[in-house]
């Protein structure tokens, strides 16, 4: 019987463990914990706070998950939105979730995150700058902006 979410993983390119670190640890504020040392040398990077564990596994043949993505619950969520943006993530809100505020962003290597925060019951999703859905940071060079 299944108890509880151990872990989630997402793929990155080989060499890209410094960007990551800058940004799962940087941006996010999430703490590096070490890999097994057997898993150590197959490269990639682990993060953890709290209950959140996201481990980054290095794969050659490495696609971003453009769709496939992790949602993951913050509080303060319009100063934590500002916080990627400061650090050159893009945000992008959308109020299609009902008793949530959310928006969109990707890690430096082009995977999807969500961030979602609940409302207080009977609250509705306010937009963000005046434009529900609208881009509140610059796409990454090179990367379309997914909505």
């Amino acid at each position: 019987m299944l108890s509880a979410l151990d872990h989630v993983q997402l793929a990155a390119p080989p060499g890209s463990e410094d960007l990551l670190r800058a940004f799962y640890a940087g941006a996010l504020g999430l703490t590096e914990v070490p890999k097994p040392p057997a898993l150590a040398a197959r490269g990639g990077c682990w993060f953890e706070t709290g209950g959140v564990r996201l481990h980054l596994g290095v794969e050659r043949d490495f696609r971003p998950a453009r769709k496939a993505h992790p949602g993951l619950r913050v509080t303060g969520i319009e100063a934590f939105a500002g916080r990627l943006a400061a650090h050159g993530a893009p945000v992008t809100w959308d109020d299609a979730l009902p008793g949530h505020r959310r928006f969109f962003s990707e890690d430096p290597v082009g995977n999807r995150l969500e961030f979602l925060e609940s409302l207080p019951a009977g609250q509705a999703p306010r937009p963000c700058g005046g434009l529900s859905g609208a881009a509140s940071a610059p796409s990454r060079p090179g990367r379309a902006r997914r909505g």
